[in-house]
């Protein structure tokens, strides 16, 4: 037989023991808690800024995709008027091949409708037209313009040399970007200044686009110099054990002689007119000129010689036939 007192004192030992425990089970409990709202706490602040990186990313993204949509819409129309040569038409197929963002349009019949090209860059989604009018064979005026609504720079090109005639040791990928160098004087004046970013929006490949590949490796030069712009084409070499790198030129060479500026495409009031600038037509009317001068100076020459001739004779006298009996 158990005695009550010794069961009384085990049921007060375990009284004892559950009250004693009860505090330390609730301090861990409370411990526990506190630690999984702390990460809780921590994740959810995480998952915030997860979010807002994203849709900045987001954001970032988008505006350079609208960015690059944009820039990389932009179309160069190459065209021509009829008649004209094997060396202006090399000349624009090699511009048309460093080209990547360029668009070859069928010729044009009609001088007079110039305006209509502007129609032409409209259904090809064309932002800017080059074109090559030959006349006469010999002289060839190149148009660069902005379509359509303008501005269009006139000039006139001489000394030209293909990438054929040249056969230069320089070479560069097709597709690739090109740097653009130009002179200082092309800020000096405002319709150098004009001209420099024309031809920036025209020669420069955007970024991203479909035909381009995403390195430069040649540079195009233009030089302001007697009046006239100096057009080059350098590849860009590195040098072995060196840290410059050496320029070696590819081709197309020619030189533009600045005709006019118009406000519109292809036509306009004029904004700007090179009072230096002399057309083929006068120069080959003055070389003409110089010729017929000189053949009217040769003929003058010829009768004053022959009137001399005829002064200087001396007419037969008595005296030199004394002696001949």
């Amino acid at each position: 037989m158990v005695k009550p007192n010794k069961i009384l004192e085990k049921i007060n030992k375990a009284k004892s023991k559950a009250i004693v425990e009860e505090p330390i089970i609730e301090e861990e409990s409370e411990s526990e808690v506190e630690v999984e709202v702390e990460v809780e706490g921590e994740e959810e602040e995480e998952e915030e800024e997860e979010e807002l990186e994203e849709t900045k990313n987001e954001s970032t993204n988008t505006d350079n995709k609208k960015d690059q949509s944009i820039y990389t819409k932009k179309r160069v129309l190459f065209t021509s008027t009829r008649g004209i040569g094997s060396k202006y038409r090399h000349l624009m197929s090699d511009l048309i091949s460093l080209i990547p963002h360029s668009k070859k349009e069928d010729k044009i019949d009609d001088r007079k409708t110039l305006s209509l090209i502007n129609e032409t860059c409209e259904m090809k989604s064309c932002n800017y037209a080059v074109l090559f009018d030959v006349r006469k064979g010999t002289d060839c005026f190149l148009w660069m313009a902005k379509t359509p609504l303008g501005p269009t720079v006139k000039f006139h090109i001489t000394n030209v040399h293909t990438l054929e005639e040249l056969q230069m040791t320089g070479n560069c990928l097709k597709g690739s970007r090109p740097f653009l160098q130009f002179d200082k004087s092309f800020d000096s004046e405002v319709h150098l200044q004009l001209i420099k970013e024309l031809i920036t929006q025209i020669y420069s490949t955007p970024k991203g686009h479909v035909k381009s590949k995403p390195f430069f490796d040649h540079i195009f030069s233009f030089f302001y110099q007697d009046g006239r712009i100096w057009f080059r084409n350098y590849q860009i070499t590195d040098q072995e054990f060196k840290k410059e790198s050496l320029l070696t030129e590819i081709g197309p060479r020619m030189i533009m002689h600045i005709d006019k500026i118009f406000s519109d495409g292809f036509g306009g009031n004029v904004l700007y007119s090179n009072p230096n600038y002399v057309s083929p037509n006068n120069t080959r009317s003055d070389h003409k000129l110089s010729k017929a001068n000189k053949y009217i100076k040769r003929k003058h020459q010829k009768s004053q010689a022959q009137e001399r001739q005829k002064v200087s004779f001396i007419e037969p006298n008595e005296v030199d036939t004394i002696f001949d009996n």
